[in-house]
């Protein structure tokens, strides 16, 4: 009878500390116990030392006690309903208490509740997933804590927060990949998303491939006294364009979601309509969880602006900057000679 003496490899870390040596802390919140057992045993795992902060109504009902170094909440929406108005609240109010307490919020969710999410989280500055893998929770709170090292040292300039940017989307891609290598279910997640992604690529285009505009009501295009910017039908011709090369490359080879984000709202800005979060990540072509770090960093460096609802508080629209609008038609400005005679 032959007997397994394969060794298993030890993946575990050293400790994660908060700065002062102490084992930093990680609360976790969310309805399925199931999984706040499996992201505790993850981070555990990674050196955190992870707090059962219970179901989501914790976060409403009484004070917020059990609040670590970083904070980990999982509120996916069931259906196409949104997140309870409750529910939402209690965000806010965490929203509130994380942004006092400088801890840093990981909240996690799916593409149904990604708009809800994203409008009432607007002080904590704080990561959102969309239908993550164990490996992507994992990075996420080792980025937080990254940054608040690199916050600590020196104050970082653009060039800097770019750099990580691009970092976090290259180690994103390898988590992506040891999903798909079959680590048991850390690979249902990632390609849930992935297919949810797709499915809404899809919704957003026409029935000839070209782009649908932008969600909402319209708003008028005011053009500063600079240069104007070109007929949005030129900009839309220009993102189907960049979008046909996934037909004939692996559209991996591409992924520029700054810029994809950049022309999206500028072709918006001249049909006069409004652009979604959720609409705007899928634009950028990349996964939603990537998308929304370059727009949170495009939000933070003053190119993108929040334009909340003013009918609708769990809804919040994005919009180029005034000098956002001035840099773009500066740029077509450049090559409008050229690109009217393409078009």
């Amino acid at each position: 009878m032959l007997t397994n003496t394969t060794t298993q490899a030890d993946f575990t870390y050293d400790i994660a500390d908060d700065g002062a040596g102490l084992p930093a802390r990680a609360a976790i919140f969310g309805e399925d116990e199931g999984l706040r057992r499996q992201i505790a045993a993850d981070l555990g795992g990674a050196g955190f030392r992870a707090i059962d902060g219970g179901g989501l109504r914790a976060l409403l009902e009484g004070p917020i006690a059990m609040l670590g170094d970083v904070v980990v909440v999982d509120c996916p929406v069931l259906g196409n309903r949104g997140i309870d108005g409750m529910m939402l609240a209690g965000l806010a109010r965490l929203d509130m208490r994380v942004a006092r307490s400088g801890a840093k919020l990981i909240v996690a969710t799916n593409m149904a509740g990604l708009d809800d999410v994203f409008a009432v989280l607007d002080q904590s500055n704080p990561q959102i997933l969309v239908s993550p893998s164990r490996a992507e929770r994992v990075i996420a709170v080792g980025r937080v804590m990254g940054e608040a090292g690199a916050a600590r040292l020196r104050e970082m300039g653009e060039e800097d927060r770019v750099a990580l940017l691009r970092l976090s989307q290259q180690v994103e891609a390898i988590a992506h990949s040891l999903d798909r290598m079959g680590h048991g279910p850390a690979v249902a997640p990632a390609a849930a998303s992935d297919r949810t992604l797709g499915e809404m690529k899809r919704d957003y285009r026409g029935p000839e491939g070209g782009l649908v505009a932008g969600f909402g009501s319209a708003r008028p295009a005011d053009h500063g006294s600079g240069p104007a910017l070109p007929d949005p039908q030129v900009v839309r011709q220009i993102i189907a364009g960049r979008q046909a090369r996934s037909r004939f490359f692996d559209a991996a080879l591409f992924g520029d979601p700054a810029w994809d984000m950049l022309l999206d709202l500028t072709a918006a800005h001249g049909e006069g309509t409004q652009v979604s979060v959720t609409s705007l990540c899928i634009a950028a072509g990349v996964p939603a969880t990537t998308a929304l770090r370059w727009l949170s960093q495009m939000v933070e460096s003053g190119i993108f602006i929040r334009v909340p609802d003013p009918a609708d508080r769990r809804r919040a629209f994005i919009a180029l900057s005034d000098k956002a609008i001035a840099a773009m038609s500066a740029y077509f400005a450049s090559l409008r000679a050229p690109i009217l005679q393409a078009a």
